[in-house]
């Protein structure tokens, strides 16, 4: 049972369908986009943060919220359907693999 990766790799013995010559896949394949220690992700975060806030024009929270209060800085609502749109797509990686 699982995917035909899961399956290549033993999950099948656990299924008692290892001595069958049709394997059936009944699962998908997933791509783990990061493995590790949160700890070399951080710096690249706090960088982001950073890089957003002089997009905006101010230093720090306290700033932002006195900008969006005062009106000088504005927020606007979108949509999920028009953030999807807008960013990249959930593709990673794509592979036809024959049954």
């Amino acid at each position: 049972m699982g995917s035909l990766e899961a399956m290549a790799k033993g999950s099948e013995a656990r299924y008692l369908s290892d001595t069958q010559n049709l394997k059936i896949a009944q699962g998908v394949s997933g791509t783990v986009k990061d493995k590790g220690s949160v700890r070399r992700t951080v710096p690249y975060l706090a960088q982001a943060v950073k890089q957003g806030f002089q997009d905006l024009g101010v230093q720090d929270i306290p700033q932002a919220r006195k900008a969006l209060h005062t009106g000088t800085m504005r927020m606007e609502c979108r949509t999920g359907a028009a953030q999807n749109e807008g960013g990249v797509h959930d593709l990673l990686t794509y592979e036809k693999k024959p049954w």
